[in-house]
């Protein structure tokens, strides 16, 4: 098997990339906009799916404990998302665990996905039902994705694109990317209420 000497260097030539071409304005705007939700006592729900899903459930427990934000993503409850997904169909159980949860105005999704879901590739079309269901509701719509943003970047009130660099490495960039973006936002002044233990 060959190994490739280089790759370590270039994976990181490319975070290094992403970080300076990165919209940083729209980070802080980001930060803002979830504070409005936290003062008018609404709540964030999260919605990814793949390593986009894990990344949520990591950001509930941090949007929660230090910023003081009520935040959910329905695939922590895999009992309802199984059953959602068996009765009525993939592409509708965002929308309808949204549904059940009164999402309302005062509240906001937030998505994290590498393409931001796209209707004529078929892809990731639950997250487009989600974001179209938010906006039949006046929920606003945040997101973390990356290659063109998709149909979250399109529709979203706040949306940080992730840029391409290397579109062989898109998925791993963009996923390890939404983490920085997150705890960019968990630790900044804006919303931090609560300081990390270490």
């Amino acid at each position: 098997m060959q190994v490739n000497p280089n790759h370590t260097n270039d994976y990181f030539s490319h975070i290094k990339a992403i970080a300076d071409q990165i919209d940083k304005n729209q980070i802080n705007t980001l930060a803002t906009e979830l504070s409005k939700i936290r003062e008018q006592d609404g709540r964030v729900f999260f919605l990814g799916v793949g390593g986009s899903a894990g990344n949520c459930s990591h950001a509930v427990n941090d949007f929660r404990k230090l910023c003081g934000i009520e935040a959910y993503a329905p695939t922590d409850n895999v009992s309802e998302l199984t059953a959602r997904i068996n009765d009525d169909g993939w592409d509708v159980a965002f929308a309808g665990w949204l549904k059940v949860s009164r999402l309302g105005e005062n509240d906001a999704i937030f998505i994290m996905s590498v393409g931001g879901g796209n209707l004529e590739k078929n892809v990731s079309v639950n997250l487009i039902r989600a974001i179209e269901y938010a906006k039949e509701k006046n929920a606003k719509v945040f997101g973390i994705v990356s290659r063109d943003g998709g149909y979250t970047k399109k529709a979203g009130d706040v949306v940080v694109l992730i840029p391409v660099v290397e579109e062989k490495l898109v998925t791993p960039l963009s996923e390890g990317y939404q983490a920085v973006v997150w705890h960019c936002l968990v630790s900044h002044p804006t919303l931090q209420i609560q300081a990390t233990k270490w």
